[in-house]
């Protein structure tokens, strides 16, 4: 039987999650999962989610022989809420923020090669989800750099 090493994209996408995990943030407790389609019933909804999805891979050219590498990893913060006030909403955003700093230019424990070299928050909270499902749910777009 032959072991295989996951696709670089994949690798990045399990560190981020293992960043989350380890983690010193406001939210406490948290379980962060890698997912290629988040799929949740709005029962599940009432705990904090932290999905990790890859969704994006650039090869530039470096030089002759090797490239330069972009990984894009979203990470969703996605919670049902009851009033949607800012009591309840702020902590959610702080946390969003939190991530954001965390990876700001961070190499990751687990894959070293790989460099946050860009942080977006296009989506602090979609007005869909809150509108449709009561839910906070935000976008945080993570992008990860290595010569390979």
């Amino acid at each position: 039987m032959t072991t295989t090493t996951p696709a670089t994209v994949i690798q990045i996408a399990d560190s981020v999650v293992a960043e989350i995990n380890a983690g010193d943030f406001s939210k406490k407790n948290l379980s962060a999962q890698r997912l290629y389609v988040p799929n949740f019933d709005l029962e599940d909804m009432k705990e904090l989610r932290v999905t990790v999805v890859p969704r994006e891979v650039e090869y530039l050219p470096l030089d002759r022989v090797s490239n330069k590498f972009h990984a894009t990893i979203d990470v969703a913060i996605q919670k049902k809420f009851s009033k949607g006030d800012a009591k309840e909403i702020d902590p959610l955003v702080f946390f969003v923020e939190e991530l954001a700093d965390y990876f700001r230019l961070k190499r990751l424990n687990s894959f070293v090669a790989a460099r946050c070299v860009k942080v977006e928050n296009a989506v602090l909270y979609s007005t869909e989800h809150w509108t449709q499902f009561n839910q906070f749910t935000s976008l945080l777009t993570l992008t990860f750099e290595l010569a390979k």
